[in-house]
This record gives structure tokens, sequence and C-alpha cells, in this order.
């Protein structure tokens, strides 16, 4: 048996007694519904559509009749519209593939999409036939009962395999398979039992991959890894090598972060002729461009974020650049924008001082160093105070003196209009950088948790030999980040986050020797550090399952307590790994190794966990992951999964997905008597609770957070500068969206995980 372009065999229509049963059996998993008025209705389209054997639109019809019935009381039938659904793509599938019984033949899905070119022959050559049969067995068709109706939905019409005509060929569980299978090829033990073990976690929900993984794992297009951060070279060469490279990411599926604060100023001098410098605005219109034109994989524009530091001269041009109003030929608005901002800035900023701005170019012309590759090392001092005062004091240094405030306000502008730019607080990610002995981190990327070691590729020169051309380049640290992340809500409440990250951790370590990234530099890296960023999802889900209300000191200390676990247990799986399979080139000399790591955030004999035993380890076997933990945006595949996004507070308790010709209606998770008094909206709760929560993981969390700032449209600038200001003073690395009840966000695609 093959994967048929036709079927062979007429379709069996099922009968209107078929239809009726199978409504009864959906029907009776559900005995707390009111289902007369559904049963009334749904005999009327059956016996309507049935003569017509219209089944497609008839199951269709009791699926909308089923989501009429959502609403806060019984939010339950969404999962009666689920089960409908499940049993419409079943049937879909075994008409595409020729196949009695949904969930068989294996084995010859995986032969005939790697003949016709989708999956990749290396699941063939990785796994026996009765590997593949035995695999089969595993598969668990009621796993499909665990999705929502918008849950299934979103799987179906994103992610599940199609074929060249678009004809469904692939079904939930043999999703999760493949991937599982694809991730675990190359293990040289115990590879079906990590097989299985992958497969446990992602059927029951119990993780997300993120979305290139999720959509391209096992097929023969599209890479893995959900970002990339550039660190543009201040020279022509450099701009337009950057631009290339991440138009090749972009084609490939991933989200971009890029950093500009090298690329000198408006009005700066080129090879010694003054004034003719046209700044950071044209090249940003080049990525505009790219970003609009090198979309993921025809599914959406390229996504691309850009950063600049708040001393360069083009900042307010920059800060600008996303608003609706003023000269458009200094506007970008299709890319995002952050702002890379210094303990100092701030300190400024609340104390009503001056700030200068400079040239990059210049500084390095004049004081032989860059202002961008400094920090403060301790809070209130350091060596970038100690580099920027002399750039102050400098009598032959170009600068501009500002109100500190006014940057600021010109922040605040752009974030209440457009939602950016995104804030990133360089020195305490530096601070906090276990791999400070390898470089710097001047930025992060387009959802602002990756924090890594950047640095720009340099082009030495170019030659010709034997009648070809010879590119010499100085690779940079192009940053690669490869993310997943736990449902907290299912994993934590079933008790089952020590099983889950161990597997969790080999999963995304994997992802990086079986990525295939067409921008070398990029592949460097990620092989050096070898990073990953797991992360999490259902945070207000489990605090209402728990009687936790969002806007106390519980949640806070709750937030601290389970992400020093969830630390702890990630931390011990990649120094288990490291034993098995050696830990990352660049470990030595690093926080890890030195065991700063654990100095810094505090951990030892007060913890309920065995700290001081795993330093020990770390220290004697090392990490395989040079970077570990990072909390994603993942709004897409938490609602896969089920649960709320991120470390989110919900929206609403209940609202519409917006379809072409219908709406989905939505409820929050575990949505019941008990739990809706903790389901509070974002908008409703005060913002400084929140940040006191992501304050309490980010300790724990090597990496970021992607963390929003809710206001309302009538916000007063002192308030939101306040958010800002108790943000910085607690440590936070970034914040991503000022989410604004009057703007309309976008999601980044990508990170979702």
């Amino acid at each position: 048996m093959t994967v048929h372009t036709k079927p062979e065999h007429k379709e069996n229509v099922p009968s209107f007694q078929d239809y009726q049963i199978l409504l009864e059996n959906v029907l009776s998993e559900f005995p707390k519904l009111e289902t007369k008025a559904y049963l009334q209705k749904a005999t009327k389209i059956i016996d309507k559509l049935h003569h017509n054997s219209n089944h497609h639109e008839l199951t269709n019809q009791l699926i909308l009749e089923a989501l009429n019935h959502v609403d806060e009381l019984e939010p339950s039938w969404t999962y009666v519209a689920s089960r409908l659904l499940s049993q419409k793509l079943q049937q879909e599938v075994c008409r595409n593939r020729n196949i009695t019984k949904p969930y068989t033949e294996f084995y010859s899905l995986i032969k005939g999409l790697a003949e016709q070119g989708i999956y990749q022959t290396e699941i063939l050559k990785a796994y026996t036939p009765n590997e593949i049969n035995e695999l089969e067995a595993v598969l668990d068709p009621q796993k499909d009962f665990l999705f929502t109706y918008i849950g299934l939905k979103t799987l179906s019409d994103r992610y599940l395999t199609r074929d060249h005509n678009k004809r469904l060929l692939e079904l939930p569980q043999e999703r999760f398979m493949i991937i599982a299978m694809t991730l675990m090829q190359k293990e040289e033990t115990n590879r079906i039992h990590y097989v299985k073990e992958a497969y446990w976690a992602l059927s029951n929900l119990y993780m997300t991959v993120a979305t290139p993984t999720f959509a391209n794992a096992g097929k023969t297009y599209g890479q893995l890894s959900s970002c990339f951060i550039d660190t543009v070279d201040d020279s022509l060469q450099g701009i337009y090598d950057s631009n290339t490279d991440i138009a090749n990411l972009s084609k490939s599926g991933g989200g971009l972060g890029v950093y500009l604060g090298k690329i000198r100023s408006r009005g700066s001098d080129i090879r010694g002729f003054k004034g003719v410098s046209s700044g950071v605005i044209p090249w940003m219109k080049q990525l505009n461009n790219t970003a609009v034109s090198v979309d993921q994989l025809g599914q959406r524009k390229g996504a691309i974020s850009v950063y600049l530091d708040v001393w360069h001269k083009d900042i307010f041009s920059f800060l600008d650049s996303k608003l609706n109003n003023g000269d458009e030929r200094m506007r970008t608005h299709d890319l995002f924008n952050g702002v890379c901002i210094p303990d100092i800035f701030m300190e400024q900023v609340e104390n009503r001082g001056d700030w200068y701005l400079f040239d990059p170019h210049e500084v390095r012309r004049l004081m032989g160093y860059s202002l961008e590759d400094y920090y403060d090392e301790k809070v209130g001092t350091g060596s970038f105070r100690q580099k920027y005062k002399e750039c102050v004091n400098h009598p032959d240094l170009p600068k501009e003196k500002v109100p500190a405030i006014e940057i600021m306000k010109a922040i605040m502008k752009g974030q209440l209009e457009t939602g950016s730019p995104f804030m990133f607080y360089r020195d305490e990610v530096n601070r906090m950088n276990p791999n400070s002995h390898k470089g710097m981190i001047y930025c992060t990327n387009l959802c602002t948790e990756i924090t890594q070691n950047q640095s720009a590729t340099v082009t030495k020169k170019q030659y010709v030999e034997d009648g070809t051309i010879v590119t010499v380049k100085t690779p940079g640290d192009f940053v690669v980040c490869n993310l997943s992340s736990i449902n907290l809500a299912r994993t934590v409440r079933s008790g089952q986050l020590e099983r889950l990250i161990p597997i969790q951790v080999r999963m995304l370590d994997n992802v990086i020797d079986l990525n295939e990234i067409p921008v070398l530099q990029a592949k460097i890296t990620n092989e050096k550090y070898r990073a990953v960023g797991l992360g999490t999802f259902g945070w207000h889900h489990l605090l209402a399952l728990e009687g936790i209300k969002w806007e106390s000191n519980e949640a806070a200390l709750y937030a601290d307590k389970l992400y020093e676990k969830i630390a702890f247990h990630s931390i011990q799986a990649s120094c288990l790994l490291a034993k098995e399979k050696g830990s990352y080139p660049a470990f030595e000399g690093s926080d890890w190794q030195t065991g700063d790591y654990f100095h810094k955030r505090k951990y030892g004999a007060s913890s309920e966990l065995d700290w001081n035993t795993l330093q020990k380890q770390v220290a004697n076997y090392g990490v395989r992951n040079g970077y570990l933990m990072a909390v994603a945006p993942n709004a897409t595949t938490s609602i896969i999964a089920g649960s709320t996004a991120s470390i989110d507070p919900i929206f609403l308790k209940v609202y519409s997905e917006e379809k072409k010709d219908y709406k989905i209606p939505v409820t929050a998770p575990d949505l019941n008597a008990e739990t809706t008094w903790y389901y509070k909206s974002a908008y409703q709760i005060n913002q400084h609770w929140s940040i006191s929560q992501n304050a309490a993981r980010q300790k724990h969390i090597d990496q970021a957070i992607s963390f929003n700032l809710y206001v309302t449209n009538n916000v007063r600038a002192k308030a939101l500068l306040e958010l800002h200001l108790d943000a910085w003073k607690q440590k936070l690395k970034t914040t991503y969206y000022v989410r604004s009840t009057s703007s309309e966000l976008e999601e980044c695609e990508s990170c979702s995980s």
C-alpha cells in the first residue's frame, strides 16, 4: 500500500443511523451537558442533508451547532465539536490514503510520502519496518480526545501533513510520532525507548515543540529552529551580507532579531568624507522590504525585529519608524523595534537627568573602543558607565545632549500606538550571562526571550582560485534558538515534571544536530553553544486550577518555587546528557564550569533541592547546552494544547476566534464555578503584580522571558513609566509588547512552542 493520489474505491457514506449512533456515543461522554435542544436540531440537520448524501456539509453543520452551545456555563461543548471534527478528519484521511481504518498502515504512509518527496527518506533508513510497526502499535487514537475544537482545528489547518494537492494525509497522533521519530533518529542506544517517551510527552499534551519543529519535522523542506539573531557589521559588505542571510533564514521559516547598534549614525563620515552617512533608517528600509518579499514558507510575511542602543544618535528616528504618521520615507511598518537600555539611562530617567547620544563610528575612531562592548558588571558600577562618562567628557567627541525623559516619552508613545519598542535591559542580561567568557549580548530576539552571545560576521577578502571566486569570512556568533514548552497545568497537576523534562531536553538537544541551517555562521554558533530554550505555557491555567489569585504574594512565591524546580531538573537533564554525549564546546571557563551560575542565583542549602550536589556534577561532567531555558510567547501551540499562552493572563473568559465565514467560541481552559473566580482579565490586573511574578521566575531562567505589559488605552504616562521602572528595578531582562486595549498586535509564529 502506498499513499495514493486518488482513492481506488468508492467512499462508504455513513447512514442516517450511523450519525445518530455517533452523536449518542459522543454525547454519552458528557452526561452533565443539557443535550435535548442540540439533538433535536441535529436530527433535523441529518434528515435534511443525509438524503442529499452531503455528509461533509452534514458533519460541518453538526459541528457548528455544537459550537453554538459553547458558553461560560457549558464550555464542554467544544469537546463535542472536537470529537465530530476528529471523526471528519479520520474519514478524510482514510479516503485520501485508501485505507479502511484510521491509524493503520503507518509504514506505508511514511514510505509513500517519502516517495513523493514530502517526508525525508532518512526516517526509513533510521527505522526498520518492524520498528515502525512497533511504533504504530503505540499510536493512541484516544489521545485525540484531549483536543478542544479550536486546538484540533488549528492543528489540522496548520501542521498536519498534506500532499502537493493539499489533501490531508496525516492524523494528529501520526504527526506526534513523526516528530518523535525524527528527533530521536540519531540516538545510538535506546532509540525506540526515547521515541516512545517523546511520543508520550507530545500525545499527552504535556509539552509542545516550536512551530518550525511542529510543522517541518520529518519533511524535506523548512528547518527546525524558531528564530535567529544577527549582529550587523558597520560596512556596506556586512550590511548586504546580513540582509542575504536574513532572507535565507526567513525563507525557511525563521524569525529574526537584528542588532543595528554598530552601524554609524546619520551625518557620520564615510572614508573621511564628512556628513555623508544616511544612518540606520535606510538599512531598516532594506530589511523591511526583505520581511515583505521573502515570506515564511508561503504562509506569512517574514518576521524581523531590529534593535538599537539608546545612546545611538539615530534613536529618535528609530523610535518613530513604526508610527502611523509622519514622513513615510522614514517608516518601516513591517519591522518590530526594540531598544537596548543600560542601567544608567534608567537612573537618568528616574532622576530627570540628561542623556548623551553618540555616533558609534566616531566613538570607535576617537576613543579606540566600542561603547556597546561594555556593560556594568555590578549594579551601580562597572565598565559601561565608566566608558560612557569618558565619552561624555571627551572634548573632541561629537555628542548630542537631550533630557533622558524625552527619549522615554518617545519610547512610551510608540508602545501605546504600536505596542513596541520592546525593552532590553542589557546590563542585567550580561551580568547573568553564563557564557560571558566568550562574548557579549547586544540585544534579544524577535520575541525577547533569547539572550545569547553575539558578534558580527566580517568579510576579510575575496579572491579567484582555479576559476572559482572564494570569499573569506570571520564568522561571528549568529544566534540560533531551539524552543519547546512545558504545559504547566497538565504536567504539574499530573506530577509528570520529573519524567517530562529529561526527554524534552534530549529532544531540544537533538534539534541542533538534525537542523539544516542555510547560514553557515549560524550553524557554527549552534554547535558551539548548543543553545536551547525550554519554556512554559499555561501559567494562568495552573493558577486557576490551584486556586491562587494572580494579584497575590502567593502567586509570586509559587512562581519562585515552581521555576526553581523546573530549572533544577533542566540543568540536571543537560548535565546527564553531557555525561553521555559530552558538554558543549565553550563550557570551559563558563559560569557553569566555575560555579558562578549557582552562586549568582544563591542556590544552596536553604533550598529543598540538592543544588550543591548538582553544582558538583556540573563541574565534573559539564552541561550539554550552554543556554538552557527561555519562556517564549507560544500562543498558537498553547491553543493546540488547550491551555493559556506562556506566562500571560487571559484576555477574556469567553471570546470568539474569527474565521473566514464563521466564528469559533472559545472559553478559558477548565472554566467552571470554581476556576472562574481566578480568571481575571489581563487588562483588569494590576501589572505590578505581574512584574513581581516575572521577577520571581526570571532569576531561575538563564535566558529571558517573553513578558507583556497590559494597559488600557487611557493609561497615564506616569503610570506606564512606573511600570517600566518597576520592571527594571526588579531585574527583568526584557519586556515584550505593551498591549493596549486600543492596539492590535501581531504574534510571532516562529516562537510559538
